[in-house]
């Protein structure tokens, strides 16, 4: 396992789902993790797991689109456990719907959790992580950045965004220590994309075969990948954007030769 030890992790959206595998999995790294979460009883329960698996947590509750919460949660970071060493800006979501349906407060909300929460955070860890002389910030993008998908215009357009805002920090950033990448879930079988499969004929075992591995992803498999791109084994690695989607972007969809 790369090893985080010595390092002070905040994520956002660690509550369930691939945030809470990816806190879990940095403080099995040795990472003191702050855990946020819109939820507060859902951002306990994952620091009281952590605790309790002999780990160092900290819940934090906040809405990351709410002003100024970036910078209460990387103040909560720094006054819990003395510094920031990662920012994982893991919270996002995805409200499927044909584009002439989002109306203008939708779209906003859309993008107020999917991009600009993202903004203010890089913003908000950099104040904290340029003194210190450095840190390491992942940022939870989507396959649908890359590929476009049914329902997901406004969703995609905001992961896309984040995907240039890594590219931008790390350039701009990289002389001075910082070092800032992506990671691009494809389906993972969280409980929201479950119940949506779900809702699709054959369910979400029929929509999880047409992954190129034939299965939906775990959170796990995101966590790992998340843990990899923080730690000093990917020292040289910035600004980069990895899939881990079981070869989902890697498919031609159309035409198909079979």
């Amino acid at each position: 396992m790369n090893s985080l030890d010595g390092k002070v992790a905040l994520i956002t959206g660690a509550g369930n789902g691939i945030g809470r595998a990816c806190a879990e999995r940095m403080a099995a790294a040795g990472a003191a993790v702050v855990v946020n979460d819109v939820d507060a009883a859902a951002a306990a329960e994952v620091a009281d797991a952590i605790l309790h698996a002999g780990g160092r947590a900290s819940a934090c509750a906040a809405d990351v689109t709410a002003p100024g919460s970036n910078d209460s949660l990387v103040t909560h970071a720094v006054e819990t456990f003395g510094q920031l060493s990662i920012f994982h800006a893991n919270a996002g979501g995805a409200q499927p719907l044909p584009t002439e349906e989002i109306n203008p407060a939708l779209y906003r909300q859309i993008m107020d959790l999917n991009l600009d929460a993202v903004w203010s955070g890089i913003q908000a860890a950099l104040r904290v992580m340029l003194p210190a002389g450095g840190g390491s910030i992942v940022v939870t993008s989507s396959g649908a950045g890359v590929g476009a998908g049914y329902g997901l215009a406004a969703y995609g357009a905001a992961k896309a965004a984040v995907l240039q805002l890594v590219r931008s920090i790390a350039v701009e950033y990289g002389s001075r220590g910082i070092r800032a990448n992506a990671v691009l879930p494809g389906p993972i079988a969280t409980t929201p994309l479950r119940a949506w499969a779900d809702t699709l004929p054959g369910g979400a075992a029929a929509f999880g075969a047409q992954v190129p591995q034939g299965r939906l992803g775990r959170p796990e498999e995101i966590a790992a990948a998340v843990v990899f791109l923080a730690s000093d084994a990917a020292s040289f690695v910035n600004g980069a954007a990895l899939p881990v989607d079981g070869g989902v972007t890697a498919k031609l969809a159309s035409p198909s030769a079979e």
